[in-house]
C-alpha cells in the first residue's frame, strides 16, 4: 500500500491551485461530517456527489445548472489523471468539497484534489493477480463509499476495506466471503446507511450462493446477512424467506450443491422515508434451469428486486422480474426511486431496466406490479400479464434446440447506470444488443472441466453451449430516452457498438454519456440533440459525475475499456490507460496523447499439426473463450485476441499457460488443468483459425 504524499510543487507547475490547501486536517474537516443525514440533505442541491448513484434514490440527476444547453459547447478539459490501469474502469467518483475518491481496476483507490487532479494518496488492496480467473467479467470496481471520514472499498478478492479518508491508511479489513474454496468476488460499490456498510458479492457463474451483508462502519464486524436462495434443507433455513423460497426449487436436483446463485453484485437503492433497502439479485447457478431445477419452479429469489430492512436485513417483499430464470437475466441492473403520476395518482415507484429487455415500474411501498414494456426487441416473452408474470414465448426454454435469445445474456441493459430527469420525465438507458445463440450443454457436470463445456476449465457452471449455429441478429448500442409513465421511447442516439457507458442527467437540460468508440458526449435531455463531444482516448464504460466547488460546476468521467464484452472486443483503435478526465466551461488544458492498438496483423508462421485444430477448439472453448474471444474475428478488447498475437508469443505459450509468466497481468496459470499437449492443440487452433480467416 502507498499512502499520503504532498504535491505542492506539482500544483505550482500545473498552474492551478485549490482555494484552500488539502491538508490532512482539512480533509478530515471535509469528510468527517458525511453521514446518512448529509447524503439525504445533499440531494436537495447536489453540490457534492456523495453516493454511488448521487443520492440514495440513485437518480444520477444533478440539480446543478451552471453547465447547461446554452454553454455546454464551451466545455474544456481542466485536468486528466493517469490511474496506471490497463484493465476495465467502471467507477463513478465520490466528490465532496473538492476532494475526489475514485477506483481503477484491481480495486485500487485514488484520492485526488478534485479541482487540480493532483494525487493525494493511493490505496492498493493488493488483490493477488492470480485471483483474476475467479471472476467472470474483468478485474473491475464500480467505486467507493464515504462515511464519517472513512472510505470503504470492496476489493475484487472479496475483502471489504476501511481507509482513512485523509491519509489513505487502512483502518480495518474484513473478509466478506463465507467459503474461500468458492469463487466469490466483489465488483460493486458499497452503500452506507446509518453506520452500516452494505455490500454484495459476485460469482453466480461459478457455483456459489448469493447474499448481501452489512458491516459496522467503525469496527468492520458483520451486523447481518441475507441470503438470496435457500441452502441445504437438511441444515435448516436461516429465516422464513428462505423456507418460502425452498418451495420454489426442485429439491430432487440437490440445487444447493451448485450454490443456487442469485448474487447481489451491483444494484441497491434506499428510501429513508419508508425505511427500505432495495437490492437486485442475479442469475441462477448453473444458468440452465433444466439442470439447476429440472422440476421447474420460480426459483426464488433469483432475478428479483427484494426489499429489506437495512437495520436488520429482514426480508420485507419481493418482485421477481424473470421467474425461473434460465437466460442469465440478472436483475442486478440499476434501480431508481421516483414519485410518478400514474393514472391520475401519485405513486411511489422504483424503476428498472434489467437484462431481460423489459422496463419495469413497481410500487416501492409493497412490491406491487404496475407495468412492464419492452425497451428493445424481445423474443423470450410476448409481454406481462396483469399479475406481473411474463408470458413466455414457445421454445424459449427448449431443452434440445438452439435458441437465439433476444436479449442475449449480455443483456438489453447491463450494469452501466441509467439516470432519471424529473423535469423531462425521462429515463436515459444505455441500451444494447449482442447476438448469442444458446443451447443445453448435454455434457455439463458441476465443477467439471470438460472440453467444449463453456469456460468449465476456470470453474464456470453454465449448462449451456453458445453459437452452435450462427446468430441472425445484428449487434447494436444506443442511448435510449424512455418515458416510464407512457412506457414508450422518446428519442434515441445510435452508436457503432454495444457496451457504451452509464449516463448522467442534469437540471441544466443535459444528458452526459461516454461511448464505446472513445467519446464523451452531451445531449439535449429533451430532444437528443448532440451539443458537445470530445475524444477521451479509450472506450468508456463508467458513468460520469458532476459537482460544484467555489461556484464552478465540473463534470468528471473515469475512462478505461473493459468488462465482460470489453475484454473481447472494442469499437476504437485507441487503447489508452485508465484515466480520469474533469471538464468545466472554459477549460483549456490539452488532451493527453492517445495510444493506438498495435494488434494489426494476424499471427502467421507458427508450426502446428492440422489434426490438432478440432481438439484445440474444444480446449479453447472450455478455458479461453470469454476472455480472449474467437481468434481472428477482431483484435480483441482489454484482453488480447490471440489471433493477433506475435508469433514468438504463441510459440512460447507454454511459459504463459503452464508457467504463469503473465500472472502479474491477471493471466492465471493453467498448470493444474492443462498439459503441454493441450497447449500444442491450443496453438494449432489459434494459428489454424488465423490462417482460415486471413484474406487471400
Amino acid at each position: 500500500m502507498r499512502f499520503w504524499y504532498w504535491a505542492v510543487c506539482a500544483l505550482s507547475a500545473a498552474g492551478v491551485a485549490s482555494a484552500e490547501p488539502l491538508s490532512e486536517d482539512r480533509i478530515r474537516d471535509i469528510t468527517g461530517g458525511i453521514d446518512t443525514a448529509a447524503i439525504i440533505e445533499n440531494a436537495s442541491e447536489t453540490r457534492n456527489w456523495l453516493n454511488y448513484g448521487l443520492d440514495y434514490a440513485e437518480t444520477r440527476h444533478s440539480k446543478l445548472t451552471a453547465i447547461n444547453t446554452e454553454n455546454v459547447g464551451e466545455l474544456g478539459l481542466v485536468w486528466s489523471h493517469d490511474m496506471q490501469s490497463r484493465r476495465g474502469v467502471e467507477a463513478t467518483p465520490i466528490v465532496v468539497d473538492g476532494v475526489m475518491y475514485v477506483t481503477g481496476s484491481w480495486s485500487i483507490v485514488h484520492a485526488l484534489d478534485a479541482v487540480t487532479g493532483e494525487e493525494l494518496w493511493v490505496y492498493d488492496p493488493e488483490v493477488p493477480r492470480e485471483y483474476a480467473h475467479k471472476g467472470c467479467c474483468d478485474v473491475v470496481n464500480r467505486g467507493v463509499a464515504l462515511y464519517e471520514g472513512t472510505v470503504f472499498v470492496g476489493a475484487y478478492d472479496g475483502y471489504l476495506h476501511a481507509i482513512d479518508a485523509a491519509t489513505g491508511a487502512q483502518i480495518w479489513k474484513t473478509d466478506t466471503i463465507e467459503n474461500r474454496e468458492m469463487s466469490y468476488t466483489i465488483t460493486g460499490a458499497p452503500r452506507v446507511i446509518d453506520g452500516r456498510v452494505i455490500i454484495g458479492n459476485g460469482g453466480a457463474e461459478f457455483g456459489v450462493r448469493g447474499y448481501v451483508s452489512a458491516y459496522d462502519a467503525k469496527s468492520g464486524a458483520m451486523d447481518w446477512r441475507w441470503y438470496v436462495v435457500p441452502g441445504d434443507p437438511a441444515e435448516g433455513y436461516e429465516d422464513a424467506s428462505m423456507e418460502a423460497a425452498a418451495a420454489t426449487w426442485d429439491a430432487s436436483a440437490e440445487y444447493w450443491k451448485a450454490g443456487g446463485g442469485g448474487t447481489i453484485w451491483d444494484a441497491m437503492a434506499y428510501d429513508p422515508e419508508l425505511g427500505l433497502l432495495y437490492v437486485g439479485t442475479g442469475n441462477g447457478s448453473p444458468w440452465n434451469r433444466h439442470l439447476r431445477s429440472p422440476g421447474g419452479g420460480d426459483n426464488l429469489y433469483l432475478a428479483s428486486i427484494v426489499a429489506l430492512d437495512p437495520a436488520t436485513g429482514e426480508y420485507q417483499w419481493h418482485y421477481q422480474n424473470t421467474p425461473g430464470d434460465t437466460w442469465d437475466y440478472t436483475s442486478t441492473q440499476h434501480i431508481i426511486l421516483a414519485d410518478l403520476e400514474i393514472d391520475g395518482a401519485e405513486r411511489k415507484v422504483l424503476m428498472q431496466a434489467p437484462k431481460n429487455g423489459f422496463f419495469y415500474v413497481i410500487d416501492r411501498t409493497n412490491g406491487a406490479f404496475i407495468s412492464a414494456e419492452p425497451f428493445v426487441e424481445v423474443t423470450w416473452a410476448t409481454g406481462y400479464d396483469e399479475n406481473g408474470r411474463p408470458i413466455e414465448a414457445e421454445g424459449a426454454r427448449s431443452k434440445t434446440d438452439p435458441w437465439e435469445t433476444i436479449p442475449s445474456a449480455y443483456g438489453a441493459h447491463n450494469w452501466h447506470p441509467m439516470s432519471f430527469n424529473p423535469e423531462t420525465g425521462l429515463v436515459y438507458i444505455p441500451a444494447q444488443g449482442v447476438p448469442l445463440v444458446q443451447s443445453t450443454d448435454p455434457a455439463w457436470e458441476l465443477n467439471s472441466h470438460k472440453p467444449m463445456s463453456t469456460m468449465s476449465g476456470v470453474g464456470w457452471n453454465l449448462g449451456y453451449l453458445f453459437n452452435v449455429v450462427a446468430p441472425e441478429a445484428t449487434a447494436f448500442g444506443h442511448l435510449l430516452a424512455w418515458d416510464p409513465v407512457a412506457q414508450k421511447e422518446a428519442w434515441r442516439a445510435e452508436y457503432v457498438s454495444p457496451w457504451n457507458g452509464g449516463t448522467l442527467t442534469t437540471a441544466g437540460g443535459l444528458v452526459f454519456q461516454g461511448t464505446a468508440d472513445g467519446r464523451f458526449m452531451a445531449y439535449d435531455a429533451a430532444t437528443g440533440e448532440v451539443l458537445w463531444q470530445t475524444p477521451v482516448g479509450s472506450g468508456v464504460v463508467a458513468a460520469p459525475a458532476t459537482w460544484e466547488k467555489d461556484g464552478t460546476q465540473y463534470v468528471t468521467i473515469a475512462v478505461g475499456w473493459g468488462g465482460v464484452y470489453g475484454m473481447m472486443q472494442r469499437a476504437t483503435d485507441k487503447v489508452g490507460p485508465g484515466r480520469v478526465y474533469t471538464f468545466k466551461v472554459g477549460g483549456d488544458a490539452p488532451l493527453p496523447e492517445t495510444v493506438k492498438s498495435e494488434r494489426l496483423t494476424l499471427v502467421e508462421g507458427v508450426p502446428y499439426n492440422p489434426d490438432h485444430v478440432g481438439d484445440g477448439l474444444a480446449i479453447y472453448v472450455s478455458n479461453c473463450l470469454f476472455c480472449h474471444g474467437v481468434p481472428g474475428v477482431n483484435n480483441g478488447g482489454g484482453v488480447p485476441n490471440l489471433g493477433y498475437s506475435d508469433a514468438d508469443l504463441l510459440m512460447n505459450a507454454g511459459d504463459i499457460v503452464l508457467g504463469g509468466s503473465m500472472v502479474a497481468g491477471g493471466m492465471p496459470s493453467f498448470a493444474d488443468k492443462l498439459t503441454e499437449e493441450d497447449v500444442e492443440k491450443l496453438i494449432a487452433f489459434v494459428q489454424g483459425t488465423a490462417d482460415a480467416v486471413r484474406p487471400q
